[in-house]
């Protein structure tokens, strides 16, 4: 690897900053959106519906905006692999929250009638276009500034920001709902606080990413003009097996994750059992100080045991705790509760954390963004999207968590399934120079030509 695609220290200091600030941000707004979806939404915008449909189209608007990510992936990976990362970092913030901030205005049903859903599903089809481009621009910003040992250390950097966002988004909502504006107050007003105070934490995150230097590798690529001129045709022509391959491996880590950030558990906690719905939303934040950790964990496992056996440890891990946390939940009331988010917590960060650094190294640099990006948003449609909504129809279906927990099994053995699939690529090469190299291998199917000294597994 040339010299010019590794950032000094003090440069990956500024993107490890750079992209958790951004990446908290970015996704606070999105989980507040789904926090509210599993707590208000349902009264304020479905209203006729009745009160279990109601929360269903509540939940399928969670899961409609995962639809518009990939389109998101397409539009930022494409434009990010032609005209740099930083770039799209700072427009899918912006996009991110000014819909964020939008919808803490919008109208009720009760105030101007279907306008209002149909509103609100606008301002989150939007969100998830930001998110679909987002991810994938602040993973290679670390990644591609990182020496090759620390990549996977680097790479749970804006891996982190997914937890944070969900902590100060459950944080904040536990404070509206049981100190500033409990009961009816919460309803009538104090949902729209947390969606406000998203255009503060805006300005904050474009002045921090527009001080962040580009990604060495693309200032490389564009040096020596080697940008795709349609990155998206070279990547399903050449590597739509890895794509769809890859985006199982999330589905796996997904489907389990928004069964919390998804609002799914903190509803049947609160319906179900009548957990109290502030001491829910302070369960919500310990499990994603949980997250947090198990997320640095892996990203440091990633770098001394694999990225490869550090999932596979993951899923074993989920695959185990699937069904025992809604029977925890179900006996053991509040207390349960924290067990199971406990152990949902830390197999989510084991198959979180080297997500980046595996997604880096296993695309070619000229269409890395859009490779990168397009398979998480895919993996989200398949696994995240409507996993919520899929779990609440089963438990209305069955009157049983069985069938959820089997769902979450399947998902799991899925993602373990495809991770056995590829090929451990720790230690290539990331720069221009090494493309034939990149663009082979990255299956167990196909004969892998990197021989690097750090490659823990080929």
């Amino acid at each position: 690897m040339s010299s010019a695609t590794t950032g000094t220290p003090t440069s990956q200091r500024r993107i490890a900053f750079a992209t958790i600030i951004g990446t908290t941000i970015e996704w606070y707004d999105f989980f507040i959106y789904a926090t509210s979806a599993g707590l208000v939404f349902a009264q304020l915008f479905f209203q006729p519906a009745g009160k279990e449909i109601g929360l269903l189209f509540s939940f399928a608007t969670v899961g409609i905006s995962f639809l518009f990510r990939p389109l998101g992936a397409f539009l930022a990976g494409h434009f990010g692999d032609v005209i740099g990362r930083r770039a799209m970092l700072v427009a899918t913030l912006v996009l991110m929250g000014a819909a964020t901030t939008l919808i803490g205005t919008l109208p009720t049903y009760a105030q101007i009638g279907i306008a209002a859903p149909i509103m609100l599903l606008v301002l989150r089809i939007l969100q998830g276009l930001s998110a679909g481009g987002e991810w994938g621009g602040a993973v290679l910003m670390a990644v591609e500034h990182a020496p090759a040992n620390r990549r996977g250390r680097a790479g749970s950097w804006p891996q982190l920001g997914v937890p944070l966002g969900f902590l100060l988004a459950s944080g904040v909502t536990a404070l509206m709902t049981g100190v500033i504006s409990p009961g009816d107050a919460y309803r009538e007003w104090g949902w729209r606080v947390p969606f406000l105070l998203s255009i503060v934490l805006i300005v904050v995150g474009f002045v921090i990413r527009r001080s962040v230097e580009e990604s060495p590798v693309f200032a490389e690529i564009a040096e020596r003009g080697k940008q795709a001129s349609i990155p998206i045709v070279s990547l399903f022509r050449r590597h739509w097996h890895l794509v769809l391959l890859a985006a199982l491996v999330f589905v796996g880590n997904g489907t389990l994750g928004y069964m919390t950030t998804g609002g799914f558990l903190n509803s049947y906690a609160i319906s179900v059992q009548s957990l109290d719905t502030t001491s829910v939303l302070v369960a919500a934040v310990f499990a994603a100080v949980i997250w947090f950790f198990s997320t640095l964990l892996a990203g440091y496992l990633a770098d001394v045991i694999g990225r490869r056996i550090t999932f596979l440890i993951g899923f074993a891990l989920q695959a185990i705790v699937v069904f025992p946390i809604f029977w925890l939940v179900d006996a053991g009331g509040l207390t349960g509760l924290y067990v199971a988010l406990l152990l949902i917590s830390t197999g989510l960060g084991l198959t979180y954390g080297p997500l980046a650094a595996w997604y880096a190294e296993i695309f070619p640099a000229s269409i890395r963004f859009s490779g990168v990006s397009i398979t998480y948003a895919v993996g989200a449609v398949l696994g995240g999207a409507f996993s919520p909504m899929i779990a609440q129809l089963l438990l209305g279906a069955t009157g049983t968590t069985a069938a959820v927990s089997a769902y979450l099994l399947l998902a799991t053995l899925l993602g373990a399934g495809a991770t056995l699939c590829l090929r451990d690529r720790t230690g290539i090469a990331l720069g221009p120079d090494n493309e034939a190299e990149q663009a082979s291998g990255s299956t167990m199917f196909v004969p892998s030509e990197h021989t690097g000294e750090l490659a823990v597994t080929r």
